[in-house]
């Protein structure tokens, strides 16, 4: 079992690292890390470190929505108009976008702050981020559990830690470094090739 003090440092690290736009680790790292840092292995332990993580997340990315959200009210009337008019048709698919967004590992600040513009339900916002947060959560979770009784035997929790802090930083760097779109239009294109 964690100690209430070990949910709140989960809980400040996921929302302080949620809060770095553009470069923050996925939250399937997080989960995956504070698992085998924590030492947890029963299931009822990983749930609720799982939906920490994940509301942490939300509430974290939140702000960046909000953010968005307000500063919309700044442009000028016909870049509000635009954006309303664009509104109504992204909005017919945003929970179902934001809810596959924030259930993978991929950056979802270019579907939030866009969707902040364009004033999307911030009810239904923060219910669809949470909910793919918290399977991808439960999903790095169980993974991390998985991976640290195998590595128990060869990794000390220090060794565990800078190693989490390594590939935190290297996956973040990739993410930063490749346009993701970018690859992923080049693959599509290279399948229709063939």
């Amino acid at each position: 079992m964690v100690t209430p003090v070990e949910l709140i440092t989960v809980f400040i690290t996921t929302f302080g690292l949620g809060l770095i736009p553009f470069a923050g680790p996925s939250t399937i790292f997080i989960a995956s890390n504070a698992v085998v840092i924590l030492g947890i292995t029963d299931v009822p332990t990983l749930i609720v470190i799982a939906c920490t993580i994940a509301f942490a997340s939300s509430v974290a990315k939140s702000v960046h929505y909000l953010v968005t959200f307000y500063a919309s009210k700044q442009l000028s009337s016909n870049k509000q108009q635009r954006l309303n008019a664009s509104a109504q048709k992204v909005n017919r698919w945003a929970f179902l976008l934001l809810f596959g967004v924030a259930a993978t590992p991929i950056p979802d600040d270019p579907v939030v702050i866009p969707l902040g513009l364009t004033k999307y339900n911030p009810y239904k916002f923060f219910i669809a981020y949470f909910s793919g947060k918290l399977i991808i959560t439960i999903a790095g979770a169980f993974v991390g559990c998985w991976t640290g009784q195998i590595l128990s035997e060869w990794f000390t929790p220090e060794v565990t830690i800078a190693s989490a802090l390594i590939l935190t930083i290297v996956f973040t760097v990739l993410l930063l470094k490749f346009d993701l779109s970018d690859l992923l239009e080049k693959m599509t294109k290279r399948i229709k090739k063939k």
